[in-house]
């Protein structure tokens, strides 16, 4: 409004005002603060420019020595204050919005920074040594240019990759450290960066099929080059890190398991709950006891659901009957590929009946990275980068086909395609009039309660065909409720890795492989595990108020779309936005 305004004028209170100029104000002051924190964003991360598709970054590699923390925590510090001293009163809601998310944004990273987890620079399944690949599958290789670019930053890796040893080696003497017990099933994801054969390291596929615009002897001369820095320099690094984690990292590291037992971990791991739930009062006790009523619940329906099935067994007999039965797995990776893909495309035809705005982005279905897949998760989505060449993908475990049962797959595509975290992330990329940010803001208790929310939503769209996948869908809801016990329990509670083992174990039709990927998953990454059920909770508590308060005004589309028309919100903003468009709705 006051850009239209001064538009308009050419006289204001006696100064002349140029036609076409703008008033400066608190939405412009906003603005100038979205675009100056995004720019810095990019400058201090140019690992996240590239999977953003900001050019200019391509060639770098981001600092993570313990100075280069510090200064983005200050940054962090300046931004916020640039934020509070804006009049917030006097602009729209849009921009009012736009501000809280980054208040949140600001508040937790400044928060967060005063434990200095950089010392603990990896999880469970992935971590500095394994996250460029996601940088790889992102970056652009159209032009020579792009190809200079990759060189130059793989000349840099080794650098990268020596500063975060000495990142860990300062974890070892202040104690914060991952846990001893789990550090064997993480190693091998160190181990598999170390090829004997540099073209055969997944660093090197990019030469492998090179674009017909750049000539044949430049091509070769790039293969060359890039060969011979991965042989002379990157593989090295990585051995360097592999020698390092076996005879220092593992010997010295914590015997303790818990946040708790971390240095300063109780305050640590409160913090932590607060920021992957979203929810400034939630505690680990509260949401231990909410975990244990949910399991309660579910229970009851799983063993509904075994009586659906005509089974003369107790519920352990029947969880061994799906872990077992060879009817149940995959024999060849293509066959879980294709299964995934079927239920899919199955689950696209019925998106119109839920949704009213549907992405224009695709998405694929991928199998999981080789070197990464031995303690990786059953399935996981990739955001494409904003203006890709390419879209979304959908990344199945095709490794240990015998633990990666038929049952769990409509579930899982639902959680991690449609319409869960494709669809989410693919509208929020579409936001109108946002800052960038908000594009790619990524609250877990929101994404990973759209996600698990999505499973449930299945019933309703007629996706589950058999009772197995219905027991398969309830056991994976059923493992959500488990991580509120396990991940408070294992953090807050003293618990063993045993213990939370047997109890996942005992409570859902997981491959036991999947219980012991899953649980240590939540010992290296204290806190993220709340998000899922805590967010699905408060989407069920707002969709069962939409549809009292509007009865026959209610439609599930526009429920949906209210939900993600704005991108990734905190729970308590959702909250907000929701009750605005109840009342917008009964006005109608």
């Amino acid at each position: 409004m006051l850009k239209a305004l001064a538009a308009a004028a050419t006289i204001f209170v006696g100064v002349a005002i140029l036609p076409g100029a703008a008033l400066a104000g608190p939405a412009e002051d906003l603005d100038a603060l979205f675009d100056d924190y995004w720019a810095n964003e990019m400058e201090e991360n140019p690992f996240a420019a590239t999977q953003s598709g900001v050019s200019g970054y391509d060639d770098k590699i981001p600092g993570v020595a313990p100075s280069d923390y510090a200064r983005r925590r200050e940054e962090a510090e300046a931004f916020l204050a640039r934020l509070e001293a804006i009049d917030l009163s006097a602009v729209d809601e849009n921009h009012a919005l736009s501000a809280d998310l980054l208040a949140f944004i600001l508040k937790h990273d400044i928060t967060l920074a005063a434990y200095d987890s950089w010392r603990i620079p990896f999880l469970a399944d992935t971590g500095f040594h394994t996250n460029f690949g996601y940088v790889v599958s992102a970056a652009p290789f159209r032009t020579e240019t792009d190809y200079e670019n990759y060189i130059a930053r793989l000349k840099a890796l080794p650098a990268y990759i020596d500063q975060n040893i000495e990142n860990m080696r300062q974890g070892l003497a202040d104690g914060f450290t991952q846990p001893k017990e789990i550090l064997p099933y993480i190693m091998p994801s160190f181990e598999a960066q170390v090829k004997d054969n540099a073209a055969a390291h997944p660093y090197y596929a990019p030469f492998k099929a090179m674009p017909s615009a750049i000539s044949s002897r430049r091509q070769s001369a790039l293969r060359q080059e890039g060969k011979a820095v991965l042989e002379d320099e990157v593989i090295p690094a990585f051995a360097r890190l592999v020698d390092f984690m076996r005879d220092e990292y593992m010997p010295g590291a914590r015997d303790t398991l818990g946040a708790y037992d971390l240095p300063n971990g109780r305050d640590y791991y409160r913090d932590l709950v607060r920021y992957f739930t979203t929810l400034d009062d939630a505690t680990p006790e509260s949401i231990h006891a909410l975990g244990l009523k949910e399991v309660a619940r579910i229970r009851k329906e799983m063993n509904a659901v075994i009586e659906e099935t005509g089974f003369d067994g107790t519920f352990d007999e029947f969880v061994d009957f799906l872990r077992t039965d060879k009817q149940f797995y995959p024999k060849t990776p293509e066959a879980l590929l294709e299964r995934a893909a079927w239920i899919a495309k199955d689950i696209d035809g019925r998106l119109p009946g839920y949704f009213g705005k549907l992405p224009r982005q695709p998405y694929s279905v991928e199998p999981v990275p080789a070197e990464i897949a031995p303690n990786y998760t059953s399935g996981r989505y990739v955001s494409a980068p904003p203006g890709g060449t390419r879209g979304g993908q959908y990344w199945v475990n095709t490794y240990a086909l015998d633990k990666r049962p038929f049952y769990e797959m409509t579930a899982l595509t639902l959680h991690e395609a449609v319409p869960g975290h494709h669809l989410q992330n693919a509208l929020a990329l579409e936001v109108e009039d946002a800052p960038e940010f908000r594009k790619q803001f990524y609250p877990h208790a929101f994404g990973e309660g759209w996600g698990l929310y999505s499973e449930k939503l299945g019933v309703e769209m007629g996706v589950y065909q058999t009772p197995y996948d219905d027991f398969g869908r309830l056991s994976m809801e059923m493992w959500r409720a488990c991580r509120l016990v396990i991940d408070t329990g294992l953090h807050a509670k003293g618990w063993t890795r045993q213990q939370a083992m047997d109890y996942l174990a005992d409570n859902t039709a997981l491959s036991l492989h999947n219980v012991q990927t899953e649980v240590d998953r939540y010992i290296a990454w204290p806190g993220q595990a709340l998000a899922y059920k805590m967010g699905e909770l408060t989407l069920w508590e707002l969709r069962e108020k939409a549809e009292r308060e509007l009865g026959d005004k209610f439609d599930i589309r526009d429920f949906h779309d209210a939900v993600l028309d704005k991108g990734g919100l905190p729970l308590d903003i959702l909250r907000d936005e929701i009750d605005d468009y109840i009342a917008e709705t009964k006005a109608e």
